[in-house]
């Protein structure tokens, strides 16, 4: 789910995100003197761009709404990191000015000299996410606690990577088991949740971008009762949010996304920059999300508009992309994990292992076009093989994504997509769903 910004013109629009906020805060049922609660949990770029477009927005109504966000506590800065931060700080007049006014800019000065140690929920105050040092934010009410910071929340906006949502939200469920109303979750996280309280929020964009109001367009899916008021709620003039009902095909979408972002950067990489080399690939890959949404959805919707715009940019800019990127340039390795300093966790790469391992169960079996046998969906999918023998089981290297689209047995992308929805390949279990 890139320089400058300026505030909200709070005195042309403050009247209209008043109204939008009131007519929230009724849906709700809050009562005067009770601010409507919201809670970013996790402060990747994304989740942290988010608390802080809605801070931009909303925060000067402090009787109406509360915004914070939660992160773990005690992740260091390291130097280098720090000494980076510092030059930011000293390019941006109205930073340096806010820090100074805050008493916070000598901090600063101590870690780029080595003398003191910065943490990442403390420079998240200042408006500084670790995982996006060039992009200051706005200051953020910043909670490390986390039964603190959610047992109260009315709407709970999930930015934890994938790999860490179920544990997170598992802790979390504990704390509302006394709870008489659910709260709504904007995110994947279903966590002991009713279905009709969980959206989903993607769509084409790159966080620092939205930051620096660069246009941009999002869907918020999920029940009728809840995705409209809240589109109107987060919508800006920058951020045109949308509402869609397909819930399951744009969580999936936004999972497979991640992992052909990586063999894009892989391609880009490897055949420098060629541009048909890349539409080849964006082919095949795109056929094979077809392919894959037809197994996890009962009526998938069309990769087209918003779907499709969102994977080209996720395939063209982004930390996957530039993961891919550097893993075939050879400037980082696989030993270093998919946690990367100043990008933070790569999604794609264990996304890859779920949807792999997803789609080769002994349980499902389709027609192999060509071979006209019962095989494992992951057969008619070769770059996601490719990706997992190259990420997951590294068997191969990099290279090996140029060989599966070279691969001379390799079935017109079109005969995948026309075999998914011509097949009823929907298996509800897969997600867990009746």
């Amino acid at each position: 789910m890139v320089g400058s910004i300026k505030a909200v013109n709070h005195h042309n629009n403050g009247c209209g995100l008043e109204e939008k906020l009131d007519e929230l805060r009724s849906l709700l049922g809050k009562a005067d003197g009770d601010p409507l609660r919201i809670v970013g949990v996790g402060a990747g770029a994304w989740g942290s761009v988010f608390a802080a477009l809605l801070q931009d927005s909303y925060g000067q109504f402090r009787e109406k709404v509360q915004i914070r966000i939660w992160r773990r506590p005690g992740r260091a800065v390291d130097r280098a990191t720090a000494e980076h931060l510092f030059e930011v700080i000293n390019s941006r007049e109205d930073v340096l000015r806010r820090l100074i006014w805050r008493c916070a800019y000598l901090k600063y000065v101590e870690a780029r000299l080595g003398d003191r140690t910065l943490f990442a929920d403390e420079i998240l105050k200042d408006g500084f996410c670790l995982n996006m040092i060039d992009t200051p934010l706005c200051p953020l009410k910043v909670v490390t606690n986390l039964q603190e910071a959610v047992w109260d929340a009315d709407i709970v906006v999930n930015g934890l990577p994938s790999t860490e949502t179920r544990e997170v939200f598992e802790e979390i469920s504990q704390y509302w088991k006394e709870r008489i109303t659910a709260p709504i979750i904007i995110s994947l996280a279903k966590a002991g949740v009713p279905l009709e309280n969980i959206l989903y929020l993607g769509g084409p964009n790159i966080a620092s971008e939205i930051y620096n109001k660069e246009y941009a367009n999002a869907r918020i899916c999920g029940a009728d009762k809840w995705r409209k008021p809240l589109a109107k709620f987060l919508r800006q003039p920058h951020f045109i949010v949308w509402d869609n009902s397909d819930l399951v095909t744009h969580e999936v979408m936004g999972g497979l996304k991640n992992v052909y972002a990586i063999g894009a950067g892989m391609v880009a990489a490897l055949t420098n920059e060629s541009a048909t080399s890349k539409s080849v690939y964006f082919a095949h890959c795109t056929s094979e999300m077809i392919f894959i949404t037809h197994l996890l959805a009962e009526e998938p919707e069309k990769l087209a508009g918003p779907l499709l715009a969102d994977t080209y940019v996720t395939l063209l800019k982004g930390r996957n992309a530039w993961y891919g990127q550097m893993l075939a340039k050879g400037e980082i390795s696989r030993d270093m994990g998919d946690s990367i300093s100043g990008k933070g966790m790569i999604q794609g790469v264990s996304a890859v292992g779920a949807f792999y391992e997803l789609l080769s169960q002994s349980s499902l079996s389709v027609l192999h076009p060509d071979e006209k046998k019962p095989v494992a969906p992951v057969e008619l999918c070769p770059i996601l093989k490719t990706l997992y023998k190259v990420l997951i089981i590294r068997e191969q290297s990099s290279q090996a994504i140029l060989q599966a689209l070279r691969d001379e047995t390799l079935n017109d992308p079109r005969e995948r997509i026309e075999i998914a929805q011509s097949h009823a390949f929907y298996r509800p279990s897969l997600l867990g769903q009746p």
